[in-house]
């Protein structure tokens, strides 16, 4: 069983809009709304790859009451907090015209502790019969940033394999608490590290630099490709994945569906290079698709097959 959390979960909508323009008035060609948030986003890739998954989190209000709905609607079992703040709502317009992605975020719901500590009790429970405890995306207002670190740390004396996927400070402090895996895009990678990468060079240091910062392992997610650097007994491997650029439809999610592909196969016991292929293979079909987390896994299959892998070597000084 492979559990993911979502702190700030959200009803997402999203929109399609051909030559968008601020201060214009438009009309939708498509639209979509389903339950969101970074970990409910790969609990739906793990459910489209036939993985046992559940989505866990705080949901409140009628926005919550929507949320769970959704989750129902597409058979992704789910065990939530209920809360007494009103659950968020996003929205990500796509201009297909343009190529371009913007998104709307609400704050999301103010969280006293008593319901983080039901929350925590819950994962305590719900860790048992769990392989993998995702902890994924923004932490909601009133939270504390090294709210995630405790968590991390405290199923880890559980023997609980810890997955951290968020930025900022909650990144930050959450290395700090050496989880089992920490997958940052890009952009939170390099806040983390405090450059920007540019070449293979750089994303070797900077998988190298999260490592000894805490991590055990360590996944950058990029639109269709990824860095990855992971302990194998005593070796440390360093992995370059990729696929050919694909023409995306819309590349929201697209790193949270990297993440299920990888953690789907590493939970069925295939290899770190099959793992990888699965990750990039099933990123590429979700940006073919509107919607964050959806994707076609027999066109995830097709893409997969054309990932190349390489083995990078460590930089020496």
């Amino acid at each position: 069983m492979i559990v993911t959390v979502t702190l700030n979960a959200a009803v997402d909508r999203t929109l399609t809009v051909p030559n968008f323009q601020l201060g214009h008035r438009h009309r939708a060609s498509t639209s979509l709304t389903s339950a969101g948030g970074k970990g409910i986003n790969v609990a739906r890739g793990l459910k489209r790859l036939g993985s046992p998954a559940i989505a866990s989190g705080l949901a409140g209000g009628r926005t919550g009451d929507r949320i769970l709905d959704e989750l129902a609607t597409e058979a992704i079992l789910s065990d939530f907090v209920r809360i007494d703040d009103e659950s968020r709502t996003s929205t990500a317009v796509v201009d297909p015209t343009a190529g371009t992605l913007t998104e709307i975020y609400e704050w999301g719901p103010a969280v006293r502790r008593e319901e983080l500590d039901t929350l925590l009790d819950k994962l305590h429970y719900l860790s048992k019969v769990a392989t993998f405890v995702v902890f994924s995306g923004s932490l909601p207002r009133d939270v504390e940033d090294n709210f995630y670190a405790e968590a991390i740390r405290d199923l880890s004396r559980r023997g609980v394999q810890c997955v951290l996927d968020t930025e900022g400070e909650p990144l930050r402090y959450g290395v700090d608490a050496e989880p089992f895996l920490v997958s940052p895009n890009q952009r939170e990678a390099e806040s983390l590290v405090g450059q920007e990468f540019s070449d293979d060079e750089d994303f070797l240091m900077a998988l190298d630099a999260i490592a000894d910062l805490g991590a055990r392992n360590v996944l950058i997610t990029q639109e269709t490709s990824c860095f990855g650097l992971f302990r194998e007994e005593r070796n440390l491997r360093r992995f370059r994945a990729s696929i050919a650029r694909i023409e995306p439809v819309a590349s929201v999610g697209a790193g949270d569906v990297l993440l299920a592909g990888f953690l789907a196969a590493r939970f069925d016991g295939r290899s770190l290079d099959d793992s990888l292929r699965q990750g990039v293979g099933c990123a590429a079909a979700s940006v073919l698709e509107l919607g964050p987390g959806r994707f076609d896994p027999r066109e995830a299959g097709r893409l997969a097959s054309s990932v190349e892998i390489e083995e990078l070597q460590a930089i020496t000084a």
